[in-house]
């Protein structure tokens, strides 16, 4: 994007400086030429005419090599100069994951609104929301280890098209098969399963109960 600004606003400068126009009309191209590509024209040394119209520019090029060197670089300014570089960058990286603890929390745990007014309940809520971080959390570094590229949201939107059902089949003695199953994993979930080292628990067994019973379960 830089090197394009630049380009683009060298060529403007040059048709500008042809142009024969008065000394505001000028200055008016010029300020258009600056907020259109304000990147490149910190690169340029630009000098006006104190008295004409004229003006000359010239490309900075200790600017540039300097932008150059910073790039790909992330800087952090801090007054605990007295720290080691290496123990900032810690704690600097350990403030990030809190505060996208805190956005988790906030997002996809729900922990917010609370609509309880007794302080047991608000408590309890809390824990178990902070519970739930945790399980993201470590799923978050499986995730990391096993299956880089895929973000805990993603994994939990794809284990949640498994379902369970009850299928109620009845008998011919006046009685109900209850089958408690889980619906089959798509393929792209196996995949996800095997990736993850996971297995997932077998099939429940079957149950015979009298066709009350089944009714009034």
């Amino acid at each position: 994007m830089r090197r394009r600004q630049l380009k683009w606003l060298w060529k403007r400068l040059r048709e500008l400086a042809a142009m024969e126009i008065s000394r505001e009309e000028r200055l008016m191209k010029l300020g258009a030429a600056r907020s259109r590509a304000p990147t490149a024209w910190r690169l340029l040394d630009i000098e006006m005419d104190k008295q004409g119209s004229t003006f000359s520019y010239t490309l900075n090029r200790q600017k540039l090599c300097k932008v150059r060197r910073r790039e790909g670089r992330y800087l952090l300014r801090t007054n605990l100069t007295e720290n080691d570089p290496a123990l900032l960058w810690q704690y600097y990286i350990q403030l990030v994951a809190v505060e996208q603890a805190f956005k988790n929390l906030k997002g996809d745990l729900a922990i917010r609104p609370v609509f309880h007014h007794d302080e047991r309940r608000i408590e309890a809520h809390i824990f178990i929301a902070f519970l739930a971080y945790c399980l993201q959390a470590t799923l978050q570094r499986r995730l990391h280890a096993l299956a880089p590229g895929l973000t805990a949201r993603s994994a939990l939107e794809k284990f949640a098209a498994v379902q369970m059902i009850d299928v109620h089949l009845p008998t011919t003695n006046g009685r109900e098969l209850l089958l408690t199953r889980d619906t089959q994993p798509e393929p792209e979930l196996q995949l996800l399963i095997r990736q993850l080292k996971l297995q997932l628990p077998p099939q429940p067994p079957p149950k015979i109960a009298t066709a009350a019973i089944a009714r009034a379960t």
